[in-house]
């Protein structure tokens, strides 16, 4: 919705790290003509958006930033608490409207503290699947910031989404945030410790062959998630995962699990295109054991001696 201050099409910023439900919703609308959509690409050096690089796009047109908490492919933070003082700071210097935030927190509830005032964003989204919750998400909106239906009928929520309401879906989402509040802290404590065994494990057995993608000593990341290429000829992550008879995994995107090509995510994050074409995305979860990590990775080491041996035959 437009105001005095801006006279054109509404203008969105987004990063190209985001997820296909954000990324191709603003490109339909942009191919529609109802908005201009600014791509923010994250840096190579840090896989993450950087705050001066989103100041330097806004316009008097900026109406909303969307830009994730953590990214589902390389588990990277992004800076969403320092972009949003950015936009505070950016409307008191130029006069215009501060654009709405958004930020779509949907791989980091149940693995990090999510506080939306900390954040200081006007829209969260979740998913309750994310953290061992019933299939169905949910998004969080201030008293003040604009919603308007996407479909009309009933009065339901509001008159923002109608039909009936899914009572047993929407309880079990609501127990299983309270759940993961109360517990956060043991099961975060649970994935980091597996997942950085799972590194460990992956540096004795392949050693100079393995690549952990976009990943830096001390950066902000979740703590479950492991991207890492096994950089041995003709066994591309693909290759490797449809050799596997305990893992399940994929080279991106759980939802584009039947995908090949190499990730745009980790291309846009700076990993060169034979690493994202070896990528396999492990993750650890609350209950994972040292001994679940071992069992992946003698399942990991002989898909890959498969595949060497069929090479070589």
């Amino acid at each position: 919705q437009g105001d005095s201050a801006r006279d054109g099409r509404p203008h969105v910023v987004i990063s190209n790290l985001e997820h296909d439900s954000i990324a191709k919703v603003a490109s339909a609308l942009e191919k529609e003509g109802l908005l201009d959509v600014t791509v923010v690409a994250a840096r190579h050096s840090t896989a993450r958006v950087h705050i001066e690089d989103i100041e330097a796009v806004l316009t008097a047109n900026t109406t909303l930033v969307s830009i994730m908490l953590a990214n589902n492919e390389t588990g990277v933070v992004q800076p969403v608490a320092e972009i949003s003082q950015c936009l505070r700071n950016w409307s008191k210097r130029t006069g215009f409207p501060r654009p709405w935030f958004h930020t779509d927190a949907a791989q980091a509830i149940g693995k990090l503290p999510v506080n939306v005032n900390v954040l200081g964003v006007d829209y969260l989204t979740i998913v309750g699947h994310k953290f061992y919750g019933p299939r169905v998400g949910a998004l969080c909106a201030r008293q003040n910031a604009p919603l308007h239906p996407m479909l009309f009928g009933g009065g339901q929520e509001r008159g923002l989404r109608p039909g009936t309401e899914n009572t047993g879906m929407i309880a079990g989402l609501g127990r299983a945030a309270e759940l993961v509040t109360l517990h956060l802290r043991d099961y975060s404590e649970n994935m980091a410790s597996t997942c950085e065994y799972l590194r460990q494990r992956l540096r004795g057995e392949f050693s100079e062959k393995v690549l952990f993608n976009a990943f830096t000593e001390g950066q902000a990341r979740l703590p479950n998630t492991c991207n890492v290429s096994i950089l041995e000829s003709g066994c591309g992550g693909a290759a490797v995962l449809s050799r596997t008879k305990v893992v399940v995994a994929s080279v991106g995107a759980a939802c584009h699990a039947d995908r090949t090509e190499p990730s745009r995510i980790l291309l846009a994050s700076g990993v060169s295109e034979e690493a994202a074409s070896h990528a396999l995305r492990l993750s650890t979860g609350r209950h994972t054991t040292h001994a679940d990590i071992d069992s992946a990775l003698d399942d990991i080491r002989q898909a890959i001696a498969s595949l060497k041996k069929q090479i070589n035959s």
